[in-house]
């Protein structure tokens, strides 16, 4: 008999309201130990302000969140929360528990210069509590987030390095529940990789917000969706999801045509029937009432319509013709050559750093090659979505914003729409038309700001990380109005899911100049670079080995026992592992002296980890030799 899941969060009945309008009304779900949950919902529906209120931000008005109080819980939020006065290392190590307090002990005393006793204490308190492994973890997960000079001060960082901070702060708490609100926000490709490889291993539970279609199939478990003030519950991953929310939807419809049928003939039956009433006809009248409201039900959700008309380009798009770019010694580009073509969908990619976004300034004129030069077309007309675009000011309203561009905006096939009703088609109804801006969520902002782009009619489309803050719905209603784009398409995007539905090769900033040119989407792109580094391995593997003659090594592997060259090295690494630990043995007492000052004890200490790296290496080469014995 399977045991019970512990459960970590039970929400029972939770309501709110902002003023008259309703976010959520009657909200009950619950999480238990190892799940791995998804929260997914158009923008604007709730999902901050309920992980808000999950997290003691805000309150709900009505019922209660509750917590299993044996656990410990931790918060990625989009604002980093970190303390800018202090360094990498001080605000990752700022929580308390014996780990991190046995860490700042040590590190504190050997910034002191502490002997002796003291930092002997330190070493104890160290070995107790285990945060030897805690610490190397924490740097390795900091590694992995390319956060490598841990005394940097947060208040001389990038609002990115910030947010992988925070992400690797949360990480390295290893807390029992862990709720992250759009964790791939401001990492790169590779690291979004690794997270998600980490969060599918992790034995953490997740409670997430996030609008990466890959993160969600490969991490989550489970999908919860907010629709229309409820939620619906599916135990799968995303693919899953899209699947039986497709099946619930037909069955949605089909009990709505049911009732309306049902009700047709009802009515008939109400409107014949004398005005005296029999208990029986009476009990079928209050039936009727319950049937009308299943057969009035809305199932039609308002869809957000993009039916644009880009401008007509002519033969001649952009030409790079031998551009070159450097930052001081950083290079950027060294002698970049291209023209790009009509109705060509390019996916750019690279670290951060390596000049995606220079490269997208000097496209537009933002920014002046060092050499070389760019053409554009005359016809060419830009639309360049970027992050720092979206400028709006604070008393503006939503529909100055886009009256701003234009009151009358052309459409395909000669026909017209107003500002009022481009912004219906974009999910703002028109009671939201003179709302203040500052008043809208995080995707609403940028939903508004992608439509001002699309205003201007481009036919030269650059989008600089456009999916971030977009939830799923809007981002597949993008992607089929990008399908069908009449011109030149041109995407950095660390949404793989995106890219791969869009993109047709991909141009690679591979650094200090040098720049490949790809065929296929990013999942290709991917495919060959670990085919590269398969190949590459494989290469390094069959250079001949200085230590041993690579013929007489493989005939004796073959025949699956030892040749004597390998009987040479195995006695040779007997004696080599048992010196090793005397010597090891030595460097543990020499440690151990009460006098030592901190100079001799740091000499010690590297003396002691160099002979420790041997001996495992030593030994790992032993064992595959004893295989062979």
């Amino acid at each position: 008999m399977s045991a019970t899941p512990t459960n970590y969060l039970s929400v029972e009945s939770i309501s709110k309201r902002f003023g008259e309008r309703l976010i959520f009304e009657n909200l009950t779900f619950g999480i238990s130990k190892g799940q791995k949950v998804a929260l997914v919902a158009k923008n604007g529906s709730g999902k901050s302000t309920l992980l808000k209120i999950l997290i003691g931000e805000d309150t709900a008005d009505e019922g209660q969140v509750i917590f299993n109080n044996d656990i410990k819980v931790s918060y990625l939020a989009q604002d980093h929360g970190l303390d800018e006065n202090l360094s990498i290392l001080e605000n990752v190590f700022a929580s308390d528990n014996d780990m991190v307090r046995a860490i700042r002990a040590y590190e504190a005393a050997l910034e002191r210069g502490a002997t002796g006793d003291e930092l002997q204490r330190c070493y104890d308190a160290m070995d107790q509590s285990d945060a030897w492994n805690y610490e190397a973890n924490a740097k390795s997960i900091l590694g992995k987030l390319n956060l490598h000079d841990l005394s940097r001060h947060v208040a001389t960082m990038s609002g990115g390095e910030k947010r992988r901070i925070a992400l690797a702060r949360v990480l390295i708490e290893e807390p029992d529940l862990c709720f992250l609100d759009e964790p791939t926000n401001h990492l790169d490709l590779d690291m979004i990789e690794w997270l998600e490889q980490y969060l599918e291993k992790t034995s953490m539970t997740l409670l997430m917000v996030t609008h990466d279609r890959y993160f969600l199939e490969v991490v989550c478990d489970e999908i919860i969706e907010m629709e229309n003030n409820e939620l619906y519950r599916y135990k799968g991953n995303f693919s899953y999801y899209l699947e039986k929310k497709a099946e619930r939807e037909a069955m949605e419809y089909a009990n709505r045509e049911k009732a309306q049928n049902l009700m047709r003939r009802e009515l008939v039956w109400i409107r014949t029937q004398p005005k005296a009433r029999t208990t029986k006809s009476k009990y079928r009248e209050e039936q009727f009432g319950d049937l009308k409201k299943r057969a009035n039900v809305r199932l039609e959700n308002d869809e957000m319509h993009i039916s644009l008309n880009p401008s007509r380009m002519g033969g001649k798009t952009v030409e790079f013709h031998k551009v070159k770019k450097a930052f001081g010694d950083k290079v950027i580009m060294d002698g970049f050559e291209y023209n790009f073509k009509r109705k060509e969908a390019m996916g750019i990619v690279g670290n951060n750093g390596s000049g995606k976004t220079t490269f997208l300034n000097m496209l537009v004129g933002r920014e002046e090659p060092d050499g070389g030069k760019i053409v554009v077309g005359d016809t060419v007309v830009f639309g360049y979505y970027t992050q720092s675009g979206m400028n709006f000011r604070d008393d503006q309203r939503v529909i100055e914003a886009v009256r701003d561009i234009a009151d009358v905006i052309p459409l395909a096939g000669g026909q017209k729409i107003t500002a009022a009703q481009l912004l219906e088609r974009f999910l703002f109804p028109r009671s939201m038309h003179f709302n203040y801006i500052s008043k809208l969520s995080g995707g609403e902002k940028k939903r508004l700001h992608l439509l001002r782009i699309l205003m201007k009619n481009p036919n030269f489309l650059i989008l600089d990380e456009p999916t971030n803050d977009l939830d799923i719905f809007t981002l597949s209603v993008l992607e089929e109005y990008l399908q069908d784009f009449p011109g030149v398409l041109l995407i950095v995007s660390h949404d793989r899911y995106f890219m791969d539905k869009l993109v047709e090769h991909i141009l690679v900033f591979e650094g200090e100049g040098k720049m490949r040119d790809l065929g296929g989407n990013y999942t290709a792109y991917r495919t060959r670079i670990q085919e590269e580094e398969r190949e590459r391995k494989k290469i390094e593997a069959q250079k001949p080995s200085s230590s041993s003659a690579p013929q007489e090594v493989k005939t004796a592997r073959s025949q699956n026992k030892m040749g004597f060259k390998e009987k040479f090295e195995y006695d040779q690494l007997t004696k080599d592992i048992e010196e090793l630990e005397v010597l090891k043995a030595k460097k543990e007492a020499e440690l151990m002296q009460p006098n030592l000052d901190h100079e001799a004890m740091t000499q010690i200490s590297q003396e002691l980890g160099e002979i420790i790296q041997s001996l495992d290496e030593k030994s790992d080469r032993w064992l595959e030799l004893a295989e062979l014995e």
